[in-house]
């Protein structure tokens, strides 16, 4: 009896051994709730309020310098993350194909520089020239922006379409289902958005969960 007792410890310690490791991915997934998280963030239906940050070019950018767009695909991005570097010219892509539809990308950095020196002002202009962004991309220093659209990784995006006077939030989440390898994307959640709205239908995904790096803010 002894034995099979001890057979049983042995069995169930294994068991243990084994199921612990499967279950660290999941949780190593899920970022812990930021200090201001409780305050007020954008939710789908919401409305945005402008913004004025500064551009790589050192020009002051806000949405209502786009007296002609119909909406924005706004993308909290970076320089660092590995991610961010995978979906750059998918973002790219989005904008050329979008911009002249009337959904222009807007890319903002939240990320305190002084945890990632790429992520500094300087490396954003460099990556911006490197890479031919068509697009702006602005630098939040203060982050009151990123938490007010309540971003939480980079890349994380949000589809807006004006309506009536107010820019309102259709879309939250991520730019498609495969972060790493865009060859074998199966569905593109901000594409899909950007096309129902051009078509004036309901976005058929509103949310999905953003894949990236945690953003880094300021203490």
């Amino acid at each position: 009896m002894k034995k099979k007792c001890l057979l049983m410890v042995g069995l169930l310690a294994g068991i243990n051994l084994c199921v612990a490791p499967l279950l660290l991915p999941a949780a190593a997934s899920e970022l812990p709730e930021p200090a201001w998280k409780a305050a007020t963030q954008y939710v789908v239906g919401d409305a945005v309020a402008d913004f004025k940050l500064k551009n790589v070019d050192g020009k002051m950018v806000s949405m209502k310098d786009f007296e002609s767009a119909k909406g924005f695909v706004i993308v909290f991005t970076s320089n660092h993350c590995p991610f961010s570097k995978s979906y750059e010219d998918r973002i790219i892509d989005i904008d050329r194909k979008f911009a002249p539809q009337g959904y222009p990308v807007i890319a903002i950095n939240p990320n305190d520089p002084e945890a990632y020196e790429e992520d500094s002002f300087i490396n954003m202009q460099a990556r911006a020239r490197e890479k031919g962004y068509p697009y702006p991309y602005l630098t939040d220093n203060t982050q009151a922006v990123s938490k007010s659209f309540g971003a939480l990784r980079t890349p994380h995006a949000f589809v807006l379409k004006k309506e009536q006077g107010k820019i309102i939030v259709h879309y939250i989440g991520a730019i498609d289902d495969n972060p790493q390898d865009p060859a074998n994307v199966t569905k593109h959640y901000v594409a899909d958005a950007v096309n129902n709205l051009i078509l004036n239908k309901p976005v058929v995904t509103p949310t999905t969960k953003a894949v990236g790096c945690a953003i880094k803010w300021k203490t």
